[in-house]
């Protein structure tokens, strides 16, 4: 689904190579026409954006919104498991879930990573491609609230991958989301306290069908009880991929 492709390359870190492949995500989108107009008028506001921004903001944009805030992790496990040491098996179980499908993440980013986990999502069956996007959906709805706040037009990738998923939501799960801390980038104090809580507990949310998705909704199951000794997520270091050749 070369939608999916898309929208991996606009959550991803802003490179040169992403600012020049903006037509051709917008062909990609518009193309396919799997959302709706609505989000698809969205996304060209995003990439316009990306389109026509200078570098240096965007990364330092990108970098104070996914990287600074745990809220806004775009680290999947980040919102389920948290510090837990359940992350750590679920992380290996996920990398091997892709490889055993025949992915292999060509950078080195976490595997749990959304943007990789969409690129991933991408070379399935649409159908597939369908029900994978719908496990995190509950976290998906959580970061496009966070940033409808903030007024980030990154809103839009979110509120696509929903209308894509067709995923009915898990208002409980929804409603510990929501009660989660969720700072400002540059209140330092609140953002060293948000590192430490304990991670949130909650189901995948979404049927699934298919050992694949089946696989990865495990893999998406919150940890039972509260845990040190992993890692928090990699700095950005860079892009997952180039984003040339989308609309392939």
């Amino acid at each position: 689904m070369r939608t999916l492709r898309a929208i991996s390359a606009l959550l991803s870190y802003p490179t040169a190579g992403l600012i020049a492949a903006a037509p051709e995500i917008r062909a990609a989108i518009d193309g396919e026409a799997v959302v709706g107009v609505a989000e698809r008028a969205a996304l060209h506001r995003l990439i316009d954006q990306l389109a026509a921004g200078d570098l240096y903001d965007l990364q330092e944009q990108y970098g104070l919104l996914f990287d600074r805030t745990r809220a806004l992790s775009l680290h999947l496990f980040e919102h389920v498991h948290g510090e837990s040491r359940d992350r750590g098996q679920a992380m290996v179980d996920l990398l091997k879930l892709y490889e055993e499908n025949g992915y292999t993440p060509a950078s080195s980013e976490l595997p749990d990573f959304l943007p990789l986990f969409l690129e991933y999502a991408s070379l399935q069956a649409p159908r597939t491609a369908v029900e994978l996007v719908g496990q995190p959906a509950t976290v998906i709805a959580a970061l496009r609230e966070r940033l409808a706040k903030r007024g980030s037009a990154y809103e839009a990738a979110m509120a696509a991958l929903l209308a894509i998923s067709r995923a009915k939501l898990d208002a409980g799960a929804l409603a510990i989301l929501r009660a989660e801390p969720d700072p400002e980038p540059d209140d330092l104090e609140a953002l060293d306290a948000a590192w430490v809580d304990q991670e949130v507990t909650f189901g995948p949310g979404a049927v699934a069908s298919g050992c694949a998705v089946d696989g990865l909704a495990d893999r998406l199951r919150a940890a039972q009880r509260p845990g040190d000794g992993v890692a928090k997520p990699l700095t950005r270091q860079g892009s997952v991929r180039q984003p040339h050749g989308v609309a392939s």
